[in-house]
């Protein structure tokens, strides 16, 4: 049987129901700080159903009548969770997240506790590694790239950007909702507890003695592989890179020395899944 939606008319975007997607743009107000609400913000139709088949239940969801009508399979759904749908006009969202949503529909949602990283690489094939990437664009578009090229799980050492920051949820098309993610607490530490677990660590370096990138993955097709990736810039860390069982690189080609760290990581996780294991 089909679920009846909830859903309420507003019209005043000053309304206190609203305030889970109040001031979007603020610096130190907007609801998807840590340091605040703390909450998961997904805007557009696929992005908000893909928050609705993660494990980030949705406390409400605000848009436009139109997008109310695109999204009422996934609502009416018996297993969507029940939460109102605020409908609004164009003009009264912009008002009340601070700005003109084209995509014209938003969802919140309230964080849920990350796994232990140990407990997170259970059983996985290959996970992605990341130091030092705080770009909100690049970390979505790595979430993105790792959901569609069969990466298992993210693990976060240190220096990295928010992954349920809105511009990286959007960014990573809702990936960063599906795809498991965890937070290291002893970094680089936690790197000898992934080889202790059977992953073979692969760091990615422009430096041209590092080995090649196809050659490596041949190499370790059959066994549990992390993918260490690093800031634009200064890339990995000394301590990452010793902790690592093999330096590797993109070849390059006309005088260019590196690939942004989205574009090299997607890279990566090609030469892994085209191989068979």
């Amino acid at each position: 049987m089909a679920r009846v939606v909830d859903v309420v008319d507003i019209d005043d975007p000053g309304d206190s129901r609203l305030d889970d997607f109040r001031d979007l743009n603020s610096i130190d107000r907007r609801p998807d700080l840590p340091t605040g609400k703390g909450l998961v913000i997904a805007e557009g139709v696929l992005v908000v159903q893909r928050m609705l088949a993660s494990r980030f239940t949705p406390r409400a969801l605000l848009g436009t009548d139109r997008r109310l009508t695109e999204l009422m399979p996934d609502l009416t759904d018996p297993a969507a969770p029940d939460v109102p749908y605020y409908r609004v006009s164009a003009d009264v969202m912009a008002q009340a997240v601070g700005f003109h949503l084209n995509r014209g529909v938003l969802a919140a949602a309230s964080r849920v506790p990350e796994p232990a990283v140990a407990d997170l690489v259970a059983g996985a094939r290959t996970i992605a590694v990341l130091e030092g990437v705080n770009d909100h664009e690049n970390l979505g578009s790595i979430f993105r790239n790792g959901a569609g090229l069969g990466v298992d799980a993210v693990v976060f050492g240190s220096g990295c950007a928010d992954p349920l920051y809105r511009r990286s949820v959007r960014v990573s098309m809702g990936h960063a909702l599906l795809v498991p993610f965890a937070r290291s607490a002893d970094w680089p530490g936690d790197l000898g507890m992934l080889r202790e677990q059977g992953f073979r660590l692969l760091a990615m370096t422009p430096d041209p003695r590092a080995e090649v990138l196809s050659s490596a993955m041949t190499k370790v097709r059959d066994q549990p592989l992390a993918v260490l990736v690093g800031a634009e810039g200064p890339g990995l860390s000394e301590h990452a890179m010793r902790a690592s069982d093999m330096r590797v690189r993109i070849p390059m080609s006309r005088g260019t020395d590196s690939l942004n760290v989205a574009t090299a990581a997607a890279l990566a996780f090609y030469e892994r899944i085209r191989l068979p294991e």
